[in-house]
């Protein structure tokens, strides 16, 4: 996948992938999932969301995961090589040129991180058979919702995670306008479903992923945020998770497109 800037993706995002289940983290897919299929799994990370739907497209599906970070590949072929209809592959979207067609293309969470989404979904349409299937999981950021508010130096750190985002091209309200990009990618039969995250209190490794966010010292190298001003929002977020957090809703929607 490409964007303005390489994104530098590190252990810790790995942890954050290795965390996730389809069950859990993209559970509007299960219902349309169902044996035979054959799965592109789009921006895979270590693999773990691909693994569940390797389980459900069964011993007759397969289901390939794609992703152009190395050692998140190679963790995963390491944590899920007993799963004989799973592969998955160091590559980037752009580059894939598969042998053969997919029932189903899919990309969670993947799309907010490229410039240029709509190239991303032609490029998943022209490897689709026939009546085959897009569905991309994404978030609109500007929709967050925390109860009770941050505090003031996360929200200044978050405030600048975005406008570091958009200032690289990336679409911080992707998750509602992929619709509009799937349309102008030729697909019919859009469905938009919602799919938002809301985390509660004692959820504290959930509550904490801006703690692990503004681990991203990339902001702090592109001059963007002080070094001092990261590390008060962490301290005071990892705070706020353990004495004062009620909730925090991430809005999220899972579109599907037909071929």
């Amino acid at each position: 996948m490409k964007a303005n800037k390489e994104i530098k993706r590190d252990e810790g995002a790995a942890k954050i992938f290795d965390d996730r289940s389809l069950e859990v983290d993209y559970r509007t897919l299960v219902p349309v999932l169902r044996p035979g299929l054959r799965v592109l799994d789009v921006g895979c990370g270590t693999g773990a969301i691909s693994k569940g739907m390797a389980s459900y497209v069964g011993p007759t599906g397969y289901v390939t995961g794609i992703d152009n970070t190395e050692k998140f590949i190679l963790s995963g072929k390491e944590t899920y090589n007993d799963v004989p209809n799973l592969e998955l592959l160091h590559t980037d979207l752009f580059s894939f040129e598969p042998e053969e067609k997919f029932d189903m293309i899919t990309a969670a969470r993947v799309l907010q991180w490229l410039n240029n989404p709509l190239e991303a979904l032609l490029k998943m349409k022209s490897m689709l058979k026939p009546g085959g299937q897009i569905s991309i999981l994404d978030y609109n950021h500007e929709a967050i919702e925390w109860r009770p508010a941050p505090p003031l130096s996360m929200q200044k750190f978050y405030n600048t995670f975005l406008k570091w985002r958009s200032d690289a091209g990336m679409n911080n309200r992707i998750a509602d306008e992929l619709a509009a990009y799937f349309s102008q990618a030729g697909l019919h039969t859009i469905e938009v479903i919602e799919a938002n995250e809301v985390y509660h209190r004692g959820e504290n490794s959930r509550l904490a992923i801006w703690t692990k966010v503004a681990g991203l010292k990339q902001i702090v190298e592109e001059g963007y945020i002080k070094e001092e001003e990261r590390l008060l929002a962490i301290e005071d977020y990892n705070r706020w998770i353990e004495q004062d957090a009620e909730q925090m809703t991430l809005r999220l929607n899972e579109v599907r497109g037909r071929l």
